[in-house]
């Protein structure tokens, strides 16, 4: 019989928090045995705002879980977000060590952290660096240079970045409800390990996480990560143009885009309307093509964005595997056909692959940032995935972790 373990990923959003656990299996394949979803509070665009809120927040959506498990969750997978990520790329060369010349992993490792010698600002620190290919001797495209033969080894890699003072605040957080952090890591990077396949990965993929306040961008191409970035713009915006368009209140304006929303006007009848009273006290009747029209221009800025950033990388309209959506605010009917007409590219709604679970809700694509970390944990047990890649992370948060561990268990009783 294959031996289990058994993980967890926590997704801290600004909308909900959430949380995934697995059992593994030796051939690692995942069973979802428990998934959590509770408000969240204290977070806000990624970045904690209150300490005590968000605690609050990520304590209930522990119980939650055990509750359904019987069993303490201990370890945890985190995710990361917010505007104040950035990603920036970064050249690294060694000489091989060996004096027949033949690359060694060692070598690998020293490569990558020659890549990792960038100037980050004072108050920023690396989380991940992700190499994208590497040259033996000028010759390049080489993905895995262990076991050739060279003297001179380079590495092309993406170096991502977070704000000191926002690692530290959430992993506070998270440690002050008790559990270990196995590991941090930026939302859009697990969400690509849970809703990509590799021949998408090959082909050139652009995943686009659309949450509560932020919106985030991870372009893929022959395997290899070639861009992130994490915009400050999200569905929460869609509501608030409801509200403010239409003069209602916020969680009238939530009702009418999830009960009634709809990405493409010419989908709605001009003449359809919807009752207020049905929602809340409030008197009157709205335009359903109207509440269209709002949610279509949000929708329009915010492909926009994603388009100017794929036009920098010269990728606009030039992806294969077309565009990967996924997230709450992904939800909205009509939402690819706006995609691809925007994009000019293929379309498709991100669901979590290769997963097995009881649970109704494994399909929901709210979680799959959440299910991506439980993937992302995998791959950097065995240093490759499913999905081939080799993403190792190099980073002071284990250390930082560290101190706020011992800080904070010497208090907790």
């Amino acid at each position: 019989m294959a031996k289990l373990s058994i993980i967890a990923g926590l997704d801290i959003g600004s909308t909900d928090v959430r949380l995934a656990v697995a059992q593994v299996s030796s051939t690692d394949q995942l069973q979802i045995i428990g998934l959590a979803e509770v408000p969240s509070d204290g977070i806000n665009r990624g970045v904690v705002t209150s300490i005590e809120d968000a605690v609050t927040s990520i304590s209930s959506c522990l119980e939650k879980t055990e509750r359904m498990l019987g069993a303490p969750v201990e370890h945890v997978l985190v995710s990361i977000n917010g505007n104040h990520i950035v990603s920036q790329s970064s050249r690294g060369v060694i000489a091989v060590s060996k004096p027949n010349g033949e690359i060694g992993e060692d070598d690998v490792v020293r490569v990558v952290e020659a890549a990792q010698a960038v100037a980050v600002p004072p108050n920023y620190e690396i989380l991940h660096v992700l190499p994208r290919s590497y040259s033996v001797d000028s010759q390049p495209g080489i993905k895995d240079p262990v076991g050739m033969t060279g003297v001179r080894l380079e590495v092309e890699a993406q170096i991502i970045q977070g704000q000191s003072a926002q690692i530290k605040n959430l992993t506070k957080c998270v440690y002050r409800t008790g559990v270990d952090i196995d590991d941090l890591v930026l939302g859009i990077l697990a969400n690509a390990e849970a809703v990509v396949s590799k021949r998408q990965k090959e082909l050139g993929v652009a995943v686009v996480n659309i949450g509560g306040s932020t919106t985030s961008l991870l372009v893929l191409e022959e395997g290899d990560p070639l861009h992130a970035v994490v915009l400050p713009v999200g569905s929460g915006h869609i509501t608030n143009d409801i509200a403010i368009c239409l003069r209602t209140s916020i969680d009238v304006a939530e009702r009418l885009k999830m009960d009634y929303g709809q990405a493409m006007p010419d989908e709605v009848g001009k003449r359809e309307e919807i009752d207020l009273s049905e929602f809340s006290n409030e008197e009157g009747r709205v335009n359903r093509r109207q509440v269209a029209e709002i949610i279509e221009a949000r929708l329009e800025d915010i492909f926009e964005m994603i388009d100017k950033e794929l036009i920098k990388l010269d990728r606009s309209g030039k992806l294969p595997a077309g565009i990967v959506l996924t997230g709450g605010g992904a939800k909205l009917p009509g939402l690819l056909d706006l995609a691809k007409k925007k994009f000019r590219l293929p379309a498709s709604l991100g669901y979590a692959l290769d997963v097995t679970s009881p649970l109704e809700r494994i399909n929901d694509i709210s979680f799959t940032t959440a299910i991506g970390l439980l993937r992302w944990g995998i791959n950097q047990q065995t240093d490759s995935g499913s999905s081939g890649f080799k993403w190792p992370r190099f980073s002071q948060i284990k250390q930082v972790s560290g101190v706020f561990k011992k800080i904070f268990k010497s208090v907790i009783p």
